[in-house]
């Protein structure tokens, strides 16, 4: 509400001043308004850059994850550590079509509004696949350490543990959708919600958010490796992957991750939105999805 102040015409104190008002002293109230528009997208933009944290580790400790597992298929060709992440990108485009051609029509339906689901929720969704993607991460290579320290007593090296490299696959694909509801729930709610002048500023954000998350993921993996290194300890995240703890490191993206998400809950509960989703709207008998009934206009000519 302070903002509502600079749309207050001052009166001049010199009689030669011009009576146009400077921009920088007086602003008019649509500029006000585009300002606080652009202010209340910016908690929901910090709320999921906690996400592209965990994406991050998708490319870096999950492909390390990788390269110590069974990659092989049939007898000759072996799966490329480095290009695990295909997992991920097929699940994207399996998620957009499913969610555009058969979710949403689905949930038009049974809500019987226009949209479905708001972009907002969508981001929600993803940010709790997100959540659920750490926790089945640090699973899964608790199940990892468990074969190799289980080789390593017996008596056995080996760089290759007896163990499919599939076991990676649902955390690439909850991270592959999360991915697919979060980033274009982010580019649709601020494209929609933005001043008309600022929808390429404000939609650029998004890939902001990506760059901070990777940069958050870099000082969070330094941090953690100065904090577990102590007293001669490997740490968490040692050289060697079977001398380290990347379950525990899992775990606490996971945690962060389900903070972000309450984070989120608030600043969503607060949001208030310019452009409101349309709540119900009239239904032909014969469709599944939301039709709209044409307005007839009475009128007295033939």
């Amino acid at each position: 509400r302070c903002l509502d102040k600079a749309a207050l015409i001052h009166e001049p104190t010199n009689k030669t001043f011009n009576m146009i008002q400077s921009p920088w002293t007086h602003s008019s109230t649509t500029k006000i308004e585009e300002v606080k528009m652009f202010l209340r997208l910016l908690p929901i933009l910090a709320s999921t850059t906690m996400f592209w944290t965990t994406y991050a580790q998708m490319v870096t400790f999950s492909v390390e994850q990788g390269v110590t597992l069974n990659r092989k298929i049939g007898r000759n060709f072996e799966i490329p550590p480095a290009s695990l992440t295909v997992f991920m990108q097929v699940s994207v485009l399996v998620t957009l079509p499913l969610y555009d051609r058969v979710l949403i029509p689905f949930v038009r339906s049974w809500r019987r509004n226009e949209y479905g689901i708001t972009s907002l929720q969508r981001i929600g969704v993803g940010l709790i696949l997100s959540t659920l993607s750490m926790v089945v991460a640090s699973t899964v290579e608790r199940k990892r350490l468990k074969v190799a320290h289980d080789i390593q007593n017996l008596g056995y090296t080996t760089l290759t543990l007896p163990m499919s490299v599939f076991y990676l696959v649902p955390q690439y694909v909850l991270t592959g959708v999360a991915n697919a509801l979060i980033y274009i729930g982010q580019l649709e709610l601020f494209y929609r919600e933005s001043p008309y002048g600022m929808r390429s500023f404000t939609t650029g954000l998004c890939l902001g958010s990506f760059s901070i998350g990777f940069f958050f993921s870099s000082a969070l993996v330094s941090s953690v490796n100065g904090q577990t290194k102590r007293d001669g300890n490997l740490g968490w995240l040692a050289n060697d992957l079977n001398d380290g703890h990347l379950d525990y490191f899992y775990l606490l993206l996971g945690g962060f991750s389900f903070c972000s998400f309450l984070l989120f809950l608030i600043f969503a509960k607060w949001y208030i939105y310019n452009h409101p989703w349309k709540n119900s709207r009239t239904f032909d008998s014969d469709s599944t999805c939301a039709t709209p009934t044409p307005q007839v206009q009475s009128s007295d000519k033939n």
